[in-house]
C-alpha cells in the first residue's frame, strides 16, 4: 500500500523494500516485494512560512483585542460623565435658592444642607465616581445661562439659582489610553446637562 513520506537525507527502511537514499523534495523510487518500481514525491518543509503567517495573525489579532479593551474603557468613562452631568443637574434643580423656604434642604434623603453651591455640586459629582476613574482629574463647571423667559432674579449672581432659572452642569475628564499605539495624548471627554430649577 502506497504511503507519503517526509523525505530527508536519510535511509528509508520499509518491510520488504530495498534501502534507498532519498533527497529532500525529490522524487524517489521504491522497489516493492513484487519487484515493481513505484514513485513517491516528497513534500517540502513549510515550517518557516507557517511561523511568519502565525506572527502576522497574532499581531493583528492582539491589536484588535487591545483596541477593543481601550475603547470599552473610553465608553465606560463617557457613560459615567453623561450620567454624572444629568444627576448633578437634577440634584441642583431641587436644591435651589428657595429650597430653605419649606425646610426640605436639611441634608437628609439625598438633599443638601441649604441651597447647592458650585462647590457642593462638584463634591456631589466626585462622590459618585466609580472605580477606574480618577476623581481628582474630573472637572465640574456650573453655569446659569439666562434665557429670554427667565425670571429677573436669574440675572443676579446671588439669586441665579432661584426657581425658574436654568442650571447647566458640564463634567469633563482627560481620558488616557493604556496602549499608546491607539493614541499617545489624552482624549478630552465631556458631557453637559441643562435643567430648570424647580425648588
Amino acid at each position: 500500500m502506497d504511503s507519503e513520506f517526509d523525505y530527508r537525507d536519510q535511509d528509508v527502511f520499509a518491510a520488504g523494500e530495498s534501502t534507498v537514499r532519498q533527497r529532500s523534495g525529490s522524487t524517489i523510487a521504491l522497489r516493492g516485494r513484487n519487484g515493481r518500481l513505484r514513485c513517491a514525491r516528497g513534500r517540502k518543509t513549510e515550517g518557516g512560512a507557517t511561523l511568519v503567517e502565525f506572527a502576522l495573525i497574532v499581531m493583528i489579532f492582539m491589536t484588535m483585542v487591545l483596541g477593543i479593551i481601550d475603547f470599552s474603557r473610553a465608553l465606560y468613562t463617557y457613560h459615567f460623565l453623561s450620567n454624572a452631568a444629568r444627576e448633578a443637574t437634577r440634584w441642583t434643580a431641587v436644591n435651589g435658592y428657595n429650597c430653605n423656604d419649606d425646610g426640605s434642604c436639611n441634608g437628609t434623603a439625598g438633599m443638601n444642607n441649604g441651597p447647592a453651591s458650585d462647590t457642593d455640586i462638584e463634591a456631589y459629582v466626585r462622590a459618585r465616581t466609580p472605580m477606574g476613574i480618577d476623581a481628582s482629574q474630573i472637572t465640574v463647571t456650573v453655569s446659569h445661562p439666562v434665557q429670554t423667559d427667565s425670571p429677573a432674579a436669574c440675572a443676579t449672581q446671588a439669586t441665579q439659582n432661584s426657581t425658574g432659572c436654568t442650571v447647566e452642569v458640564r463634567v469633563s475628564y482627560p481620558f488616557n489610553f493604556v496602549f499608546p499605539f491607539i493614541r499617545s495624548t489624552s482624549l478630552a471627554l465631556s458631557s453637559t446637562s441643562e435643567m430648570i430649577i424647580v425648588h
